[in-house]
């Protein structure tokens, strides 16, 4: 059996930023595991601009973005495997792999990072009702069957869900030459970014339906037109709104879950509004050794995001592995209060970072508002926002030193 210090599991924008900095940071023995043909991940179909600013400031496509990562990587003495299938990994931190080459390939790592990323919400998991029909499809694989193999999904087109993967495809549909009929969003506000609303969607003239959503699909041998439906603030269909599009392609662009099965089975903690695993400070799960980091910790906004979270996260790694992990008493809870859906990390060990930095979403949009943080019921922090959105992650440092064990809450409230 061949042993690693560090075992990642996916080899995209965190995987390869992760690899890197763990390395950078002392790991001298690691191991990057890709499914796909090739390194880079999701960033290898995003051909559209807009990547880079933060971490390069710079405005790259996402396969520039990924070559200039991918070529870090081969700077160094990583070892990484593509077109391997990740079968299993275990409590002890072994990982089992397989492929056309190596064939069935148990390893031991003495840490082990889960960068596998996150999947689209189907059909299936909205109970979208109607025909069972092609023409149906995820926007992401909608952009993969574009933008990787060349192939036009449709012509007439509709999207349903504001996320940002959909409203980049309604773009880029209709550079390709499809009418994209209009994008319908069943919150009364679009979870994707602002800018991508008014450059994929007013810049070309899309209509975006708020409050609406889609009531059946019908069609015979293929996808031949959708009913679009207003719903009230309960979700519920309102009657005599009903809105009837011919379309050939629906592209749902209706979520995203962190890509997390290889160690929900062995029973890593799972946060209820992310899916992704609870973590620490630190970025490890419930089992020691195991840890998190990109889309598959929580979806994020921007690539930018993921990568710096994956340095970060291999900094730790590195940390972790020369046992500089101090144990203490220090343990802090964090927990999010009125408008805030969820924060990470969940608990914190004092000990073992001079400063803390927080990430975390609120529930509903807000304007003109104040951020409360209360450390044991008493007010340490109160920053004062012009707006806050559920689609734009939010950031918070903290210092280590205005800190202490007990329990941090954050909340939203009036201006």
């Amino acid at each position: 059996m061949i042993n690693y210090d560090l075992v990642i599991v996916g080899g995209g924008s965190a995987g390869i930023a992760c690899a890197i900095s763990a390395f950078d940071h002392g790991v001298s023995k690691i191991l990057v595991l890709e499914k796909d043909l090739y390194l880079g991940g999701i960033l290898l179909q995003c051909i559209h601009n807009g990547f880079g600013l933060t971490k390069y400031k710079e405005e790259l496509t996402g396969p520039e973005y990924a070559d200039r990562y991918i070529k870090e990587l081969a700077k160094r003495a990583i070892d990484f495997k593509v077109k391997t299938m990740v079968l299993k990994i275990t409590e002890n931190l072994q990982v089992h792999f397989s492929n056309a080459v190596d064939g069935f390939q148990i390893v031991q790592a003495r840490a082990i990072v889960m960068a596998t990323g996150c999947s689209e919400r189907t059909r299936g998991a909205i109970n979208l009702s109607g025909d069972r029909v092609p023409g149906v499809l995820t926007a992401g694989l909608a952009q993969r069957y574009l933008n990787i193999d060349g192939y036009m999904v449709g012509k007439r087109v509709f999207i349903l869900g504001s996320g940002d993967i959909g409203l980049i495809m309604a773009r880029r549909m209709t550079l390709e030459g499809a009418k994209v009929l209009g994008v319908a969003e069943i919150m009364p506000y679009s979870n994707g970014l602002t800018r991508n609303i008014v450059q994929c969607l007013h810049d070309y003239d899309i209509p975006l339906y708020l409050h609406h959503t889609v009531k059946r699909v019908i069609g015979k041998e293929h996808l031949e037109k959708i009913i679009v439906s207003e719903v009230d603030d309960n979700l519920q269909f309102i009657p005599g709104t009903d809105r009837e599009f011919e379309v050939d392609t629906l592209l749902l662009s209706v979520g995203l879950i962190p890509s997390i099965p290889l160690v929900e089975n062995i029973g890593v903690k799972v946060h209820p509004k992310t899916k992704g695993p609870i973590v620490d400070e630190s970025m490890m799960t419930s089992i020691p050794g195991i840890f998190a980091c990109g889309n598959a910790l929580h979806v994020h906004d921007l690539v930018d995001f993921v990568s710096l979270e994956a340095e970060k996260t291999g900094e730790k790694v590195a940390r972790y592995l020369k046992d500089q992990n101090a144990k203490s008493n220090r343990e802090l809870k964090v927990v999010p209060k009125v408008g805030i859906n969820y924060i990470l990390p969940c608990q914190v060990n004092l000990d073992n970072a001079e400063s803390i930095t927080f990430n975390f979403r609120v529930n509903q949009p807000f304007s003109n508002v104040y951020l409360r943080i209360l450390l044991n019921n008493k007010e340490i922090k109160k920053v004062k926002k012009a707006f806050m959105l559920p689609a734009e992650m939010e950031t918070i440092e903290l210092p280590s030193s205005v800190l202490e064990a007990g329990v941090l809450e954050m909340e939203v409230a009036n201006a």
